[in-house]
């Protein structure tokens, strides 16, 4: 009897027990679920975030007409000012292949110095214009590393970086034109070389071994023509009227400008053409295989010390020398201008001064004896 008690308050123990572990069961189920809606209600948050961020994206690409005009307009800006404004200028410079393509390139290559090739267009502003200016006016050369830039180069330069602002402007890249704000280099007065006209006689006469450099330079004494103008220039160019004489009619390769001016018979003699340059092949070069080389300029500088001449005279001083003896036997500024190709009045002026300064000099040389 006494087992069967003992049994029965056993069984009621447990009984008491498995209740206790369903009530704290029950509970805990309670509390699961609980926090089971806590993470779904956060789940459900988070996808609402996301959705949001995938349906701007989503109007962006597909719906901008959502957008308002100066939503566009901030949207357009942002884009703009991540676009690389060393590639925007070396795009610029690529296009100026037939018109001074070098001095783009060298000016590319102190912009690339400058900034690693990266700049943004939004990292542009006054300051920045302001210390590349002072780093081309203290950087070293890229030709020789003993020397600094010289200040005319800088000023070329910089002033390539300036009209690629003007015309990022123009293409409303730019909001404001920076080109208007930032003051470009001075440029340095330099003294330009030229030839007399006992000078020019002289070396005419004297022999020089490459005929064709020859009557290249001396055609662009009597032309004011550039180098590349000669090299380039064509047959179809050249034209003989009757009662008029000969006449140039081309396109400047630096410039671009459409000139149509006569030239001399003397200048017209040294392109060994025929009395007509019609009955020439008109889509053959006037100076075939002009060659320009460090060793042709050698030749050059040889030819013009064996004539007795100590100037340091390139080939570009021909253009000069055409330039300050027009201006010293009466020919007016303005002509002149013309004749050269000058888009400016100001650039001829640097020739009056050559001529303004030679007639002090001749006055001061006449002095009474008192």
């Amino acid at each position: 009897m006494k087992n069967l008690i003992n049994k029965r308050v056993t069984e009621e123990k447990n009984c008491e027990r498995h209740s206790k572990q369903l009530e704290e069961w029950q509970e805990f189920y309670k509390d699961f679920k609980g926090l089971n809606l806590i993470g779904k209600k956060h789940n459900s948050e988070t996808q609402k975030i996301a959705e949001s961020i995938r349906q701007k994206r989503e109007n962006l690409l597909n719906k901008p007409e959502i957008y308002s005009q100066y939503e566009k307009q901030q949207l357009k800006i942002k884009e703009q000012g991540e676009i690389n404004f060393v590639e925007y200028f070396r795009k610029l410079a690529n296009k100026r292949k037939a018109s001074n393509y070098d001095n783009w390139i060298s000016a590319l290559h102190y912009l690339e110095a400058f900034t690693n090739g990266k700049l943004k267009f939004a990292d542009l502003n006054e300051m920045f214009l302001e210390d590349f200016k002072e780093y081309l006016l203290t950087t070293k050369s890229n030709k020789s590393d003993k020397t600094t830039l010289s200040q005319n180069s800088a000023v070329s330069y910089f002033n390539k970086v300036k009209a690629t602002l003007k015309q990022a402007y123009k293409d409303g890249i730019l909001q404001t034109d920076l080109n208007t704000k930032v003051s470009p280099i001075k440029a340095e007065e330099t003294r330009r070389e030229y030839l007399t006209i006992e000078e020019l006689n002289t070396l005419a006469k004297t022999p020089f071994s490459n005929d064709l450099l020859k009557r290249a330079v001396l055609f662009s004494a009597l032309t004011g023509l550039r180098f590349s103008d000669i090299q380039k220039m064509r047959w179809s160019e050249l034209e003989f009227i009757a009662g008029q004489g000969y006449f140039i009619n081309f396109s400047q390769k630096k410039t671009k400008g459409v000139e149509v001016y006569p030239i001399s018979e003397q200048a017209y003699s040294f392109t060994n053409g025929k009395e007509n340059p019609k009955d020439m092949e008109q889509d053959k070069h006037v100076f075939e295989n002009l060659p320009y080389s460090a060793y042709h300029n050698k030749q050059l500088a040889k030819w013009i010390l064996n004539a007795g001449i100590t100037k340091k005279i390139t080939f570009h001083n021909f253009r000069h020398t055409f330039a300050t003896l027009q201006l010293f036997n009466g020919t007016d500024i303005y002509t002149v201008s013309k004749m050269l190709g000058h888009k400016d009045l100001k650039t001829t002026q640097i020739y009056a001064k050559i001529v303004d300064e030679k007639k002090r000099e001749a006055v001061n040389k006449i002095k009474l004896d008192l």
